[in-house]
């Protein structure tokens, strides 16, 4: 496939990576700002246009989202968690969860939830061909309930955006936790379809087995490639390039969503597989080389300093451009000790993916794909118009008024 130069839009908020889940949580959005200060420092910067993205508002969260929900994260704050009791538990919030209750909470949800949603704004209109939001990509997340550090799912907003102009929307996920929340949203649809390589066997959340394939309509839409520990750039490969290239001509996205979760990659707190850099942005320079527009968005990863490392190296192969393996020096060099390299090394241990079990999931998932009828067609009425039209018409509509009043004073 003939590479050509895309047009790379990158939402960054300067304050999402000043929140803080607690002490001993491993989700630290720290991650997000070394990894902006690694895009700056590597000049990465100068070759995409980059954008402060705006706080989504309760209203375009609720096009997924419940509104009691919605309501509850914009009212809690860790000094009135008393009065809300029962609503901790049904949303599944607090100190007995992994979704804490902690200071900024419903700003943080908001500023990247934002970010992921002006980037499919700009997909949608043309005005680029590859939107990054690094602090997007939180799919746990369900329509009435927090889950796996994750409040507001991102995704299943963005794509929903994304629907409001293509008739098929394909999404990706290479984090090392199965995609659920994004899969259960549209799991009876045949207009989005899910792809997720995950490690799955006592493992969160557990769901994401080979034949959960969709329902309804949505039957063979949803994707799984069921994995355990110890998964190699070699092995990955030998499962992403073919499903992804049978999804492609079967399915025919007319826009991508990639979640690039960093706890995939070698020596994470909470993964187990042993992927390189280079193995696990592979898969976003494959996705890249189909040419179709694409969300790139962030999500797990618990060591921080290679979350870091991993997601300034994907801007840079989004961008094709070589980057030297010397970290230059930044607010946080530091923490890229005792090496300061760019790129990591594998660890010395077995991939418990044998031969035969990685030749299973492949064949069993082309098999899937196969017996789909081929891509969807839908009847596209007239496109629903985004948010920021809506802001403008209504400013628009103001001066209107004022001009006219002006004109009768």
């Amino acid at each position: 496939m003939a590479a050509c130069k895309q047009r790379v839009s990158y939402f960054y908020q300067p304050d999402v990576g000043h929140f803080y889940y607690g002490p001993s949580h491993p989700m630290k959005p720290h991650r997000i700002k070394m990894a902006h200060h690694l895009i700056l420092s590597y000049g990465l910067y100068r070759k995409m246009e980059c954008y402060r993205s705006h706080p989504a508002s309760p209203n375009e969260m609720s096009a997924f989202h419940s509104e009691d929900y919605i309501n509850f994260l914009a009212k809690v704050t860790p000094d009135n968690l008393r009065g809300y009791g029962n609503q901790l538990q049904k949303f599944n919030v607090g100190e007995y969860t992994d979704c804490p209750m902690f200071d900024g909470l419903y700003e943080f949800t908001q500023l990247y939830t934002g970010a992921s949603l002006d980037g499919a704004v700009k997909l949608n209109r043309g005005d680029c061909d590859v939107a990054i939001n690094w602090s997007g990509g939180l799919h746990h997340a369900k329509k009435s309930e927090a889950s796996g550090f994750c409040y507001i799912n991102d995704i299943v907003l963005a794509i929903l955006e994304l629907l409001k102009v293509h008739a098929r929307v394909l999404y990706i996920d290479i984090d090392v936790h199965h995609g659920d929340g994004v899969e259960e949203a549209f799991y009876c649809t045949d207009r989005v379809m899910t792809f997720s390589l995950h490690k799955y066997g006592d493992f969160f959340p557990g769901t994401g087995h080979i034949k959960d394939t969709g329902a309804k309509e949505g039957t063979g839409f949803s994707v799984n490639a069921p994995l355990t520990s110890g998964m190699t750039d070699e092995a990955y490969e030998r499962i992403f390039k073919p499903v992804m290239d049978k999804i492609m001509e079967v399915f025919r996205p007319g826009a991508i969503v990639l979640q690039c979760g960093a706890d995939s990659l070698t020596g994470d707190r909470l993964g187990c597989f042993n992927l390189s850099l280079k193995g696990h942005a592979e898969c976003v320079r494959y996705t890249k080389s189909f040419n179709v527009p694409t969300l790139v968005l962030g999500g797990g990863g618990y060591t921080i300093r290679n979350v870091a490392r991993c997601w300034a190296y994907e801007t840079s192969v989004l961008l094709d451009t070589e980057l030297p393996n010397e970290i230059p020096y930044n607010d946080y060099f530091e923490y890229y000790a005792p090496d300061f390299k760019l790129h990591l090394t594998p660890e010395q241990r077995e991939n418990m993916n044998t031969q035969a079990s990685l030749e299973s999931v492949r064949v069993d998932l082309l098999t899937q794909l196969i017996q789909l009828k081929g891509a969807p067609s839908v009847q596209m009425s007239e496109v629903p118009p985004d948010f920021e039209l809506i802001k403008e018409d209504a400013n628009a509509e103001r001066e209107r008024k004022s001009t006219k009043e002006n004109r009768e004073g």
